[in-house]
């Protein structure tokens, strides 16, 4: 009888080498033409290349960076990738990596928003148009779904989200006032009726063994992710600076009332409303840009977050066809320039979004870090969160108003549309497919429609 043979104990395996500057630029300028999905997908893919493949980051130090993005207004993923680059290579690493990731959105959105001024009204371009917006209406409930089961737990979190909807659909509240009524509603509601206010969802890493990572759970903080006040108070007025030197020196020349200062106001305003993601601030942006501006008109509107949904980045990005269709109206370099005033307008719009993200990141990281086994989530968040599911069905149903009774109230409604988005939202919420795959299947019905009328 043969004596048995040991097996080998399995040798542990080595912590991933450095990763340079040039190595981690080219990865974030991939990352910025692959990142479809949406937040969520954004977020998974970043966690699939950079904690389960190459090992960068550890999963318990990517969820603690996660859960501070989670709070702030503005992309998360797009914070994320900030944060993350920022911790790498400091500073510089975290600007190139957030820019990065938004850039090839920016330049394919202006593409699509020039292509969209030249060529809206041919009958291939309507037809995809056609088929896309019924999807986006289904997209945007989906959106409200999925947060409501998140977050609508308890019945004061169930009455802020019915507030909140009416506020916005009934009795046409703005959006700031909203997110302030829920945030003093959670405040007051943690205080009497603690256990009606959860806490915002956190995810918790593994307690389990894991791989090693470049950045470990218990790597020590490099000496520019150290907290210090001079450095906060430097990334502070740095930041003061790049946002009113441009705004106050286009309103010194132009006055208060030109499109690009307008513009720049109410973008910076809209980048400190986004609780919740881009669905939650698409209702202001829609108040304001349609009703209060006229930037753009309703059905614009969705073309351009049909548009947005079939880019790589941020969402949010919706944002740079807005800007470009206000400035092509407004043409202010001159008739013969209006392209060239709407290219202006939608890198200006997103100049105006993105930067306090980048201020929140490059400011609060070093005190993130400083507090990573402590990271406390506020009730006041929770009711924004909930009161941000009502604001995004008001959206629902203001798109779908418009998709399926594009006439109003004196038109017939249109049943390839109802038709379409109940197959869009069936496909999304039932069968769990994709945002870009749905959006193809709906845009060539589309095509097939106006091909058949």
């Amino acid at each position: 009888m043969n004596a048995p043979v040991n097996e080998p104990r399995p040798v542990a395996e080595e912590a991933p080498t450095p990763v340079s500057f040039g190595q981690a630029l080219v990865f974030w300028l991939k990352l910025g033409f692959i990142s479809f999905g949406g937040p969520a997908g954004q977020i998974a893919l970043l966690h699939q290349e950079l904690v389960d493949n190459r090992r960068w980051i550890s999963e318990r130090r990517f969820l603690h960076a996660l859960n501070y993005c989670m709070v702030l207004p503005g992309p998360e993923a797009q914070q994320l990738v900030t944060y993350l680059g920022w911790l790498m290579h400091k500073t510089l690493g975290g600007v190139v990596a957030g820019v990065l990731f938004v850039l090839p959105s920016l330049l394919l959105l202006m593409a699509l928003s020039w292509m969209y001024v030249v060529f809206a009204d041919q009958p291939v371009v309507s037809g995809l148009l056609f088929g896309i917006k019924p999807a986006i209406t289904a997209l945007v409930l989906q959106a409200a779904i999925r947060m409501g089961r998140r977050v609508l737990t308890q019945p004061l979190m169930w009455l802020i989200a019915v507030a909140a909807f009416v506020g916005v659909a009934v009795l046409n509240w703005p959006f700031p006032l909203i997110v302030l009524g829920a945030a003093a509603l959670g405040w007051w509601g943690a205080r009497r009726w603690p256990e009606q206010v959860n806490a915002h969802p956190v995810a918790k890493a593994s307690a389990q063994a894991h791989r090693p990572a470049l950045i470990d759970d218990h790597t020590p903080l490099p000496e520019h992710a150290q907290f210090q006040t001079s450095r906060l108070l430097g990334v502070l007025i740095v930041g003061l600076l790049l946002w009113g030197l441009p705004l106050g020196g286009v309103a010194w020349i132009n006055g208060w009332s030109h499109p690009l200062t307008q513009m720049g106001w109410f973008f910076t305003k809209a980048a400190l409303m986004t609780f919740g993601g881009a669905y939650a601030v698409l209702p202001y942006v829609h108040q304001a840009a349609v009703l209060h501006y006229g930037w753009l008109s309703a059905t614009q509107m969705m073309d351009g977050l049909a548009l947005g949904e079939s880019t790589p980045g941020p969402l949010i990005m919706v944002v740079a066809f807005v800007g470009f269709l206000g400035g092509h109206q407004a043409a202010f370099l001159g008739p013969e320039h209006a392209v060239a005033a709407g290219a202006l307008a939608a890198a200006w719009v997103t100049w105006f979004t993105f930067l306090p993200s980048f201020l929140f990141i490059l400011a609060g990281g070093p005190w993130v870090e400083r507090t990573r086994e402590d990271l406390r989530l506020s009730a006041p968040l929770t009711a924004i969160t909930a009161a941000v599911v009502g604001v995004i069905l008001s959206l629902a149903l203001s798109f779908a108003q418009h998709c399926v009774w594009p006439q109003g109230g004196s038109g017939p409604i249109d049943v390839a549309a109802v038709v379409l988005a109940a197959l869009a939202a069936v496909a999304l919420i039932r069968f769990k497919r994709g945002t870009v795959e749905v959006l193809v299947v709906c845009a060539g019905l589309g095509l097939l429609h106006q091909w058949a009328i």
